[in-house]
């Protein structure tokens, strides 16, 4: 069996996405392994689900640093130190510079509560909203300097009710996710996507699974 990939997971709250990565990564034929996950938040609840799951830790609070590059340098030792080799934002609210960015260049993937390019930043599932939308859902993404930009791996399409909440809506694209997250991470580290000009190639869509209608289509037509 191939050596599993070396994951390392950014976080700075709940860490609930680092949760369906860890449960997915405990199946045997999985190929990636969580081996350290880093917080810029003391006492973030992800480092609490790590700590049960036997995954390394640790804090670099962003605020003991002067600069951007001198947090994201204690951030490279850390993560050298761990010999990882792949790295998942699971809620990491910072803005990385493009030296970072660079270094991790095709190594480094994002989820976001959107079907990009539609609806980047923050404040998210209210503008969707706000807008109108019929259907928005979840991606994940290889990083790139600009917010919310880069390479599209896999993405999953979730329907806006008319008597939805922000709550509400956002709570069933997290569900998405837990199931896209893994199966983003799997997919790259197993090698089975790769980027080219800007663009994931490797797999394709299943027959049957390319269309889907919000409000549904009547049986009639």
């Amino acid at each position: 069996m191939t050596a599993k990939k070396r994951v390392g997971v950014l976080i700075s709250g709940r860490g609930s996405n680092l949760q369906a990565l860890i449960d997915a990564s405990q199946a045997p034929d999985y190929p990636a392994e969580l081996v350290l996950m880093i917080s810029n938040v003391l006492g973030a609840k992800g480092l609490d689900r790590a700590a049960e799951a036997d995954i390394r830790t640790c804090v670099i609070d962003h605020k003991n640093f002067g600069s951007r590059e001198d947090f994201e340098a204690e951030m490279e030792t850390a993560l050298n130190e761990a010999s990882v080799e792949l790295l998942c934002n699971a809620g990491f609210m910072r803005i990385l510079t493009e030296g970072f960015v660079t270094h991790w260049l095709n190594r480094h993937i994002n989820i976001h509560p959107s079907l990009l390019p539609a609806f980047k930043g923050l404040h998210t599932h209210k503008r969707v909203l706000d807008t109108g939308a019929k259907i928005t859902g979840c991606t994940v993404h290889f990083v790139r300097a600009a917010m919310d930009d880069g390479p599209i791996v896999v993405q999953a399409a979730v329907t806006v009710s008319p008597d939805d909440t922000e709550d509400s809506l956002a709570a069933r694209v997290l569900e998405a996710e837990y199931k896209l997250y893994p199966h983003a991470l799997k997919l790259v580290a197993a090698g089975e996507v790769r980027v080219e000009g800007e663009h994931v190639v490797g797999m394709t869509p299943e027959a049957g699974q390319t269309v889907l209608f919000s409000p549904p289509l009547p049986d009639t037509l």
